[in-house]
């Protein structure tokens, strides 16, 4: 989630839209034609998180292959599956996080990868390695990964807060920005209620729902964009949120700090994986072997501020990076939290809910 990537969506679109209809002009054959007056590059498509895309690795790989690249970006799971599942069949290596990797595996929406075509995945850390929605790596590669938990000012909370429940405290009305992300949000009530955050009882989820309809009064804007300006401006004092937009605005004002709650929460990894539509299905694990090397992923922790899979990246990050545990939690955080994981056919529930929380 880089700093340029949100505000540049409109232009990575319209950069998008632009190649498409240019490679619309030509056909297959004319592009791969040697003897083409005017040759193309092949073209990879990438759809990634609105924050993930840097332009001078991009670039680098460009150079490297000949390829272009062409970014377009979604700001949620939902957002993503919903797209490729709209019949968007252009793209060639997508980015969903770990459960919706599981989903769309199930949905016969991923292609199986070829490992020996992607050797840095033997450099994945020791807990990102028989992850539940896809043990052996079969279809998605652990790429970026991180906490969920609260973003908050250390100037109105000299001590850090304790637990979510300080999301429904009422003094704080109006200065609450939560994600707006249906299992993040949903999730995150249930762990304060001591569930799983994956549960499938729709009795329980009825209760979080109600909760959550409690605190809606207290909440400035339900956001999975810009949470972070938001506590840097002071506009909100808490923030559920990711760690990684939490460690860029504390460069911007050192106030703003990153607690995960006693309750626990969720641990996350974004994954690379290739669409099943790709006619590019070779390149596109070349690019995903790129961007997990040692050199790129140094570069993308600490740009993007988010702790990377690859297992040797850590102790090569600046030294601010490495010691934030917002990017990179100690393990004793990471034993409190809980992987999402595909709830079923149990997620009716969690949309009705959602729903409903959003309506009211």
């Amino acid at each position: 989630m880089a700093l340029w990537g949100r505000d540049s969506r409109v232009f990575w679109f319209i950069l998008a839209t632009h190649f498409l209809f240019v490679g619309c002009g030509q056909s297959e054959e004319e592009r791969n034609d040697p003897q083409s007056s005017a040759p193309s590059p092949q073209t990879l498509y990438y759809f990634t998180w609105s924050d993930y895309a840097d332009p001078a690795l991009l670039t680098e790989f460009e150079k490297r292959t000949g390829t272009r690249v062409v970014v377009d970006t979604f700001s949620s799971n939902e957002e993503l599956l919903a797209k490729v599942q709209s019949g968007a069949s252009g793209y060639d290596v997508v980015v969903p996080s770990d459960f919706m990797a599981g989903v769309m595996a199930k949905l016969g929406l991923l292609a199986e990868l070829d490992l020996q075509r992607i050797p840095n995945v033997k450099l994945l850390e020791e807990h990102l390695q028989e992850l539940p929605f896809d043990p052996h790596q079969k279809f998605a590669i652990p790429y970026l990964w991180g906490t969920v938990g609260i973003g908050y000012d250390s100037e109105v909370f000299p001590n850090p807060p304790d637990s979510w429940e300080i999301l429904w405290d009422t003094q704080y009305r109006g200065r609450i920005s939560m994600l707006n992300d249906q299992r993040e949000v949903i999730g995150m009530a249930l762990r304060s209620m001591g569930h799983s955050l994956n549960s499938r009882d729709p009795l329980v989820i009825q209760e979080v729902k109600e909760k959550l309809i409690r605190q809606k009064p207290l909440v400035k804007t339900y956001t999975s964009e810009h949470f972070d300006q938001l506590l840097v401006s002071g506009e909100v004092v808490l923030a559920h949120a990711w760690g990684g937009p939490i460690a860029r605005a504390t460069r911007e004002r050192p106030s703003v700090k990153y607690v995960v709650p006693r309750e626990g929460g969720t641990i996350w990894t974004d994954c690379l994986a290739v669409s099943k539509t790709s006619k590019k299905k070779k390149l596109a694990m070349e690019f995903i072997n790129y961007l997990l090397e040692v050199d790129v992923a140094v570069k993308t922790s600490n740009q993007l501020l988010f702790a990377s899979a690859n297992r040797l990246v850590k102790d090569r990050v600046e030294k601010e990076v490495r010691e934030n545990p917002a990017v990179y939690p100690p393990l004793a955080i990471i034993s409190r939290m809980e992987w999402m994981t595909d709830v079923g056919e149990a997620i009716r529930y969690y949309d009705r809910a959602w729903t409903e929380l959003k309506v009211h």
